[in-house]
């Protein structure tokens, strides 16, 4: 997106109107780019995104974890506290390679849920697919919606 804008420098209607384009966006765009200390610049550590929803009968966390094998994730609930933990490990390096960019994200991580009162920590379902991880909670038989019928 650029920003036209005419400019005459404030002379008589006789001088041609010089037009300047600007991109709004160009100045942000150099910030963030320009990093002098690239090379001793620390990756951040791996923080694998979440989501949680909730259905009728279950919870539903739905982690994303590519490149994490299932020997490297940790589940476990105590006291009502859901925990998921692992490890990504990073690509062995070889002789004679260098990197022009380097911005994956590897090591290990560690994140907790309190699960709510309607929640059963002992029926705990988790499913790794695709680099997605899936963990279903199913609810208490009490915390469930029921259907009263009518009297008649």
């Amino acid at each position: 997106m650029a920003h036209a804008t005419r400019n005459n420098n404030g002379n008589d209607s006789n001088t041609p109107a010089r037009y300047v384009t600007r991109d709004p966006f160009q100045v942000a765009r150099e910030l963030l780019s320009w990093d002098p200390f690239f090379s001793a610049r620390q990756v951040s550590a791996y923080v694998p995104a979440f989501e949680v929803k909730e259905t009728n009968e279950a919870f539903i966390l739905k982690a994303d974890v590519p490149g994490v094998v299932e020997a490297d994730l940790d589940i476990a609930v105590h006291n009502s506290v859901l925990t998921v933990s692992g490890t990504r490990h990073a690509e062995e390096r070889k002789d004679g390679e260098s990197f022009a960019l380097y911005e994956r994200q590897y090591g290990s991580f560690s994140r907790s849920f309190a699960l709510p009162d309607g929640a059963d920590g002992e029926r705990v379902e988790a499913k790794l697919d695709g680099g997605v991880l899936t963990l279903t909670i199913w609810k208490k038989a009490e915390a469930k919606p029921r259907k009263i019928a009518l009297k008649k």
